[in-house]
C-alpha cells in the first residue's frame, strides 16, 4: 500500500506527540505550587514600574497581598479593580501590596495598569525577579504573608470581590 500524504502527516503527529506531551508537562512543572499555608515566605527587593522599588522592610511586621496578574488574563481583568479597591481602602492602615506582572513586555503592563488607572505598586517579572518572586502554579495568583512573615493564605484562580475584601483581615 503506498503512503499518502495524509498517512505521513498521521505518522509524523503521532511520532511528535510524546515530545509535544513532554514539552508541555516540562512548561507546566516550571511552575512551583502555591506556598504551603503557615510557610516561611522569604522577600527581596524588586523594582517597580511606576519607579522606586519593593523594598523587603516595608513589609515587616505588617500583612503583604502578593497578586500575579496578566494584562491579557480574563480573569485577572475581572479581579484586578477589587485588588485596586483593597489597596485604595487599606494602605492607610498598614497594608502592603506588590503585584507581579507577568506580561511578556513591562511595556504591556504599564500601559494596561495606566489606561485601567490602577495605582497599586506593581512590578514585572523579568527572567531577574522569577528567581525571587516565582510565579505559582495558575493566574490569577494571590498569596499573602502574614506579619509573622509567614504564608497565611494562597489562593490560584479568581477570586470573588468578597474573598479580595476579606484578605483585609490578614492586618
Amino acid at each position: 500500500m503506498p503512503l499518502s500524504r495524509r498517512r505521513v502527516v498521521q505518522a509524523a503527529a503521532c511520532l511528535a506527540a510524546p515530545s509535544f506531551m513532554a514539552s508541555a508537562l516540562a512548561q507546566k512543572r516550571a511552575e512551583p505550587p502555591l506556598p504551603n499555608v503557615g510557610s516561611a515566605y522569604s522577600l527581596a527587593a524588586v523594582p517597580l514600574l511606576g519607579g522606586g522599588s519593593f523594598q523587603p522592610a516595608q513589609a515587616e511586621g505588617k500583612a503583604l497581598v502578593l497578586y500575579w496578574w496578566a494584562s491579557w488574563c480574563p480573569f485577572c481583568a475581572q479581579q484586578s479593580p477589587e485588588i485596586q479597591k483593597l489597596w485604595e481602602s487599606q494602605r492607610g492602615r498598614g497594608l502592603q501590596m506588590l503585584t507581579l506582572s507577568i506580561d511578556k513586555k513591562s511595556e504591556e503592563a504599564v500601559a494596561y495598569l495606566k489606561k485601567k488607572g490602577y495605582t497599586f505598586p506593581a512590578a514585572w517579572v523579568s527572567p531577574e525577579v522569577a528567581k525571587v518572586f516565582p510565579k505559582p502554579e495558575g493566574l490569577p495568583v494571590v498569596v499573602v504573608r502574614g506579619k509573622d512573615g509567614r504564608v497565611a493564605q494562597a489562593e490560584k484562580g479568581q477570586l470573588f470581590p468578597e474573598d479580595v475584601e476579606q484578605l483585609a483581615r490578614w492586618m
